[in-house]
């Protein structure tokens, strides 16, 4: 009996292993007990080489971090580096053993054991590598050597990667981002890693969407194929499961047999009810588990993508989420999102508090800038409900050649990647215009890959290319009654958060500082209050053609950047200080400005108010107060005395002049236009300093002991009530005991304080980052300063369990989405407050072939006069008879060129005056409309040339489009130039 138990277990064991296909598909988290050294080893690769006097490490990380914000993006060091791991796979017989870096920067040459496994060149995206034909059992070391240098070339072309730039790409080399490793059986759903491995992986998608029904149709693909010596049978399984963990639905695709050596796609749809769609701000994702299973009906392969699905719709000038139009609203980020000491190479949490504060200054698009953001971001974004543009590579011109197989290369590889990630709407081609068979090219390219992810693809500006499906100038405001057009970048104001105004101390004059290339930069060395001021004037211009108010309109922008960055600067630090928070993400007052202004989908959804500023400053001190506000009208009161209403400009801006400084409270109250209150805001006088309160931001599901997860501290100098001082900038010593590694924050100083336990903070505040070691255990910090007592907090990192260099802790997996802005609202985002009025046709004084060059909905073309005074005139017939009482027009030259124009309805003047100067449209607003059907636009005397923007420009300098171009060179003074003109008539509220 006993001898017949054994041979039963053999057979089924002999069983198992011949027909058997159970074993289980495994992630691992593959970043610790790396090691790394700077400089060139070449028999680095052997297995046997020497590397334990070699630095441990657990990715990602940078070699080079320790320059993040200390030197100036052209100087981060550029060198060969190795990385080594050693390694242990259990049971390999029957299974295949894959590797995925998230990117490696620049170059990377990789080997297992000392086989070459193959190159990896573009510094950008994800890279996978079949290690199944040298692995072994028992100890194994995979060596990368990579090699950042700033000016590499393509092995194989000797063509350089334009995106490889010392103006924007910040050069973080080795490997600084997650490298993950997969153990499978030799049938397997692919991964979606089409450099080296030429495999797609997964696809979800959603179709039939049935918003207010909360139902669509939702889809899931496969590529399987088959690495086994025989044909294999087998089934296709779907399960998805909510963000509970509740099952909501498990569908399956047919029978598949695969023969050895083939690859194939399985499908499966299903009909679900009940969905909550992603939305902004709401970033709820489901698990979709796609299983594949013998014939016994046993799992043997088995993946698991994380997704949401959201509807959109892209046209008529407009962008559609979930059947409800938003305009976009946002930051043009630097890809690199990077932190002082460490640069990009963060935990996932931190990307989420990072992304997590754009939503909460009411942003709801990033923009990553030049090259496609690492996955981390990626699913950040899907967590947070921050919609992305995701760009392929760039740097600021249209490629030919083998530049440009680099860009639609690494446009396919980042579609695959990242198309079951819902927050990304936009794929961009380019950091500048594309050509037309570039972009239909590039659309190819999507069609073939993310046919069904609900993307619109384009590139920056694509102002005359209708097969873009979106477009858009940096700088200038663009409008469209086709493909959304949305800024891709505006407001390159920089301003340090140190700088209260001119009235706090440190008194830091408004605009003080060097010369830009040798002229004056003070739009580069604002002071909060006025950095802030020019981003309320410059999202007015995009918020007054908002979607209702014409047919005509702006789709938005993205305000360059989000957080201080160590990419190209103007102003007096060696870093970009255009961002609304500053690189340890402590908020400037333009991002609560920010928050007021964008507090929508389009129209205002929810009222709120800002007081610009602190309210601490010295005796006698007099200054205006500034107030950004969604209300109508808005009153100060200064300890219950009511100074008055503001002056309003750009919409959302309120100012009071010369308001004397009393100390005690300082109120701003907001009225809609019925007088009623809707919001207020106010700010105290605080107190002496009295302690340092020390705290700290951390990973939601534990600090963790894997030499990666950090906690943000945060220091304040309070008062007795706790209320943080507005103007200290006293100094702060730190001490760190315990299983951390001290990585710091960020001052104005040298070196930026940069790894610098004394770390001064600025306006009452600052941050620092500390990073766990790799063995849990307790950490304190102890801050002190002059003239207060000691604050002292204690942490404590939770142990991540390592065996044989593998992990199965993924936090990509486990992180919550949320869902703070709720679903998508089914009522309407805007009220229509302007009807555009049909253009028939045009008479005018010369050129009248070209008329209508005018009103084609085409900002590269235009109607001009041939130079004389008297032929400066153009009359346009209309659909009907209106009382057209706004007339919006874009006139060439319009940020330098002044035009004295008389606009008749009919017979009747109904407008005259100089036009004003504006980085796209003005508004000539008529006070008493006359009812017509023939407008004439007339020149009545000479046009006026001063640019009223001088410092706004792009990177190169000079005209930013062809337009411009065109304008500068006309030098007469009796030119009228229009090249969009519209009639809009006031829809009167009921």
């Amino acid at each position: 009996m006993k001898n017949r138990f054994y041979l039963l277990t053999f057979l089924l064991i002999t069983l198992f292993a011949v027909d058997g296909y159970t074993a289980e598909r495994k992630k691992y988290n593959f970043n610790s007990e790396w090691r790394l050294q700077v400089g060139d080893f070449p028999q680095a690769k052997k297995p046997d080489f020497r590397d334990s006097d070699w630095k441990q490490v657990t990715l990602p990380r940078a070699f080079n971090e320790d320059e993040a914000f200390r030197l100036s993006i052209e100087q981060h060091t550029d060198t060969v580096v190795w990385y080594r791991k050693h390694f242990r796979v259990k049971e390999l017989r029957g299974k295949k053993v894959f590797v995925e870096f998230e990117g490696v920067r620049q170059g990377g040459e990789f080997f297992l054991n000392g086989h070459y496994l193959g190159l990896h060149e573009n510094g950008v995206m994800a890279v996978g590598f079949d290690l199944t034909p040298y692995m072994k059992e028992g100890d194994n070391v995979l060596a990368v050597r990579t090699d950042n240098n700033w000016f590499y070339r393509e092995k194989r072309t000797n063509s350089k990667f334009q995106w490889s730039d010392r103006n924007f790409n910040a050069n973080y080399g080795g490997i600084p981002k997650n490298v993950f490793l997969y153990v499978t059986d030799e049938v397997y759903q692919t991964l979606p890693l089409y450099s080296n491995l030429k495999t797609t992986g997964v696809y979800i998608y959603a179709t039939d969407f049935d918003i207010k029904g909360r139902k669509a149709k939702i889809h899931a693909e496969s590529e399987v194929k088959n690495d086994s010596r025989e044909a294999r049978s087998f089934s296709y399984r779907v399960t998805l499961t909510d963000a509970d963990g509740k099952p909501v639905k498990t569908f399956h695709g047919g029978k598949t047999v695969l023969k050895a050596g083939e690859t194939g796609t399985v499908k499966a749809t299903a009909d679900v009810s009940e969905l909550h769609f992603w939305s902004w701000g709401y970033g709820y994702l489901y698990t979709v588990n796609t299983a594949l299973l013998d014939d016994r009906g046993n799992v043997f392969d088995e993946v698991v993508t994380r997704t949401g699905f959201r509807k959109t719709k892209f046209g008529r000038g407009k962008v559609w989420l979930n059947d409800r139009v938003i305009q976009m609203k946002g930051y043009a980020q630097r890809t690199s999102n990077e932190w002082p000491a460490v640069g990009l190479s963060v935990p996932a949490w931190l990307s989420d508090y990072s992304n997590g504060l754009m939503v909460e200054s009411n942003a709801n698009l990033v923009r990553w800038m030049h090259v496609t953001p690492w996955k981390q971001d990626v699913e950040s974004c899907d967590r947070v409900g921050l919609i992305q543009a995701m760009p392929a590579g760039d740097a600021e011109k249209d490629r030919q050649g083998r530049q440009w197989e680099q860009r639609t290369e690494l446009m396919r590889d980042a579609i695959i990647y990242n198309r079951n990630n819902p927050s990304i709407l936009f794929y961009e081609c380019g950091n500048e215009s594309i050509s037309r068979e570039h972009m239909i090219e590039m659309k190819e390219i999507r069609d073939k890959f993310d046919p069904f992810g609900g993307r619109a693809i384009g590139s920056r500006e694509m102002l005359d290319i209708n097969e873009a499906e979106y477009g858009g100038e940096m700088l200038y405001i663009n409008k469209s009654k086709k493909h959304p057009m949305w800024a891709t970048e505006y407001c390159r104001d920089e301003g340090l958060r140190k700088y209260w105004d001119e009235y706090s101390y440190p008194f830091h004059k408004e605009g003080a500082g060097p010369l830009h290339k040798g002229k004056p930069a003070m739009s580069y060395n604002h002071n909060q209050d006025m950095l802030a001021l020019e981003m309320v004037r410059r999202w007015y211009d995009y918020w007054r053609e908002r979607p209702g108010t014409g047919l005509r309109v702006s789709a938005g922008g993205t305000k360059i950047i989000f957080s201080d960055s160590n990419t190209h600067y103007r102003g007096e630090e060696n870093y970009r200080r255009s961002g609304v928070t500053d690189p340890m993400r402590i908020e400037k007052d333009a991002f609560f400005a920010h928050q007021v202004m964008w507090n929508g989908w389009v129209d205002t959804d929810k009222f709120q108010t800002y007081i610009i500023g602190h309210w601490n400053y010295p005796e006698h001190t007099v200054k205006s107060v500034y107030v950004v506000s969604n209300g109508e009208q808005v009153e100060l009161l200064l300890n219950g005395k009511s100074l008055g209403k503001g002056k309003r400009e750009s919409h959302f801006l309120f100012t009071f002049d010369k308001v004397a400084y009393q100390p005690g409270r300082l109120e701003a109250v907001s009225y809609d236009g019925k007088g009623r209150e809707v919001s207020r805001y106010t700010l105290s006088t605080v107190g002496e300093a009295a302690r340092l309160e020390l705290t700290a931001i951390q990973n939601p599901e534990g600090f963790h002991a894997d030499g990666a997860d950090m906690a943000l501290l945060q220091v304040e100098v309070v008062d007795k009530d706790g209320r943080r001082c507005p103007l200290d900038n006293r100094t702060v010593r730190f001490t760190l005991k315990g299983e951390a590694e001290w990585r710091g924050g960020i001052a104005q100083g040298k070196d930026n304080h940069i790894l610098d336990m004394n770390l001064p903070v600025e306006c009452g505040i600052n941050r620092a980052l500390i990073r766990s070691t790799a063995k849990a255990g307790k950490i304190v910090v102890t801050a002190e300063a002059e003239g207060l007592p000691a604050a002292r907090l204690t942490l404590q990192t939770v142990p991540v369990k390592v065996a044989d260099g593998l992990s199965d802790y993924l936090p990509q997996l486990t992180l919550k989405g949320r869902l703070d802005k709720g679903e998508t609202p089914l009522t309407p985002s805007y009220t229509d407050t302007k009807r555009d009025i049909a253009i028939v046709s045009a008479e005018a004084g010369a050129n009248r072939t070209e008329t209508g060059n005018s009103h084609d909905d085409n900002e590269l073309s235009e109607w001009a006069n041939d130079g004389r005074l008297s032929t400066a005139w153009i009359t346009y017939t209309l659909a009907e008879k209106a009382s057209v009482d706004d007339i919006c027009i874009k006139l060439n030259g319009w940020r330098s060129r002044s035009y004295p124009l008389e606009v008749y309805a009919g017979d009747e003047l109904i407008w005259s005056g100089n036009t004003e100067k504006s980085l796209g449209y003005v508004h000539l607003e008529v006070d008493k409309p006359v009812c017509s059907d023939k407008i004439t636009v007339r020149l009545k005397g000479s046009t006026t040339d001063k640019d009223a923007f001088g410092q706004i420009v792009e990177v190169a300098g000079g005209a930013a489009n062809d337009m411009e171009k065109k304008a500068k060179e006309g030098k007469g003074k009796h030119n009228l130039r229009i090249i969009e003109i519209e009639f809009l008539e006031s829809i009167k509220s009921r």
